[in-house]
């Protein structure tokens, strides 16, 4: 079954990517008592994410926080090792990486994508959900292929 808004979240664990190394946080925790703008890439380093979804958020970091955004985060199945040195390669220290190793909260949230076909395994599917105090606010998930409603841009103009 896949999250719908006024659902929220199942419990997963993610590995937080921090200056000191990765750290190991429970959605239940990390999502409770504010707002988080939480996008998903199907994989750090690829042509989209790298080129127009990262770039969204890190753009209009400051226009999300104004809109009551505590905090910006973005979830991918890479470990968290790809999504430090991806954020460090884009200047991302606005965006809390969230690290899906294994494809665990993909799946409990039903947004997986079988990217097989590009030698990628099972993926999350590409989109951005606002998250109040572990709540979903807002869902927006691209079909295959697309980047259009995960945008920071489509985002903010739904707070």
């Amino acid at each position: 079954m896949t999250i719908s808004i006024g659902d929220k979240l199942p419990q997963a664990d993610l590995v937080k990517v921090t200056a000191d190394g990765p750290d190991k946080v429970s959605t239940g925790d990390y999502f409770a008592g504010k707002t988080v703008a939480l996008f998903a890439v199907p994989g750090a380093f690829t042509p989209t994410c790298s080129a127009k979804h990262l770039p969204s958020f890190i753009d209009k970091a400051d226009e999300l926080k104004a809109k009551g955004v505590d905090e910006i985060a973005c979830t991918s199945v890479n470990d968290a090792f790809v999504l430090s040195a991806w954020s460090k390669a884009n200047d991302a220290g606005e965006v809390t990486m969230l690290a899906d190793g294994n494809g665990e909260f993909a799946a409990a949230i039903g947004l997986t994508a079988d990217s097989s076909k590009f030698g990628m395994g099972t993926r999350s599917q590409r989109y951005a959900m606002l998250i109040e105090d572990g709540v979903v606010k807002q869902l927006n998930v691209e079909g295959p292929g697309e980047y259009r409603v995960s945008s920071a841009e489509y985002l903010l103009d739904q707070i």
